[in-house]
């Protein structure tokens, strides 16, 4: 092996440039979620069941925000219907902003699965 070592453009030669370059992105791609992420939180997404009996509002932390019952959902005799209508409305809104903040985030990574 000759004197001076290897001096290839590995890591330490041209490369570094291109790894700042990734980092900035990196950095930038992490600050556009983490804004996203915070505005996808506030909205409130709406779901109904039951013919429109009942309808449920969330925002994007999975925290109901409404729940309207109309009136002639409520059936003394059959109180177990009521209840699945709202788990129903609960959960088609949440299943809703997850899709919605699912596609959103996807958008911004371009198709990257990074576990959100």
């Amino acid at each position: 092996m000759a004197k001076g070592g290897f001096r290839g453009g590995g890591f330490g030669g041209g490369g570094g440039g291109m790894n700042m370059n990734m980092l900035k992105q990196a950095q930038k791609m992490q600050a556009d979620m983490m804004k996203m992420q915070a505005e996808m939180e506030e909205k409130t997404y709406t779901a109904k069941a039951g013919g429109g009996a009942v309808t449920a509002v969330v925002n994007g932390k999975h925290e109901i925000i409404s729940l309207q019952i109309e009136p002639e959902a409520v059936d003394p005799e059959d109180v177990e219907m009521l209840c699945d209508m709202i788990v129903a409305a609960v959960n088609e809104a949440m299943r809703t902003a997850d899709a919605t903040m699912g596609e959103s985030m996807s958008k911004l990574t371009g198709g990257l699965n990074l576990g959100f």
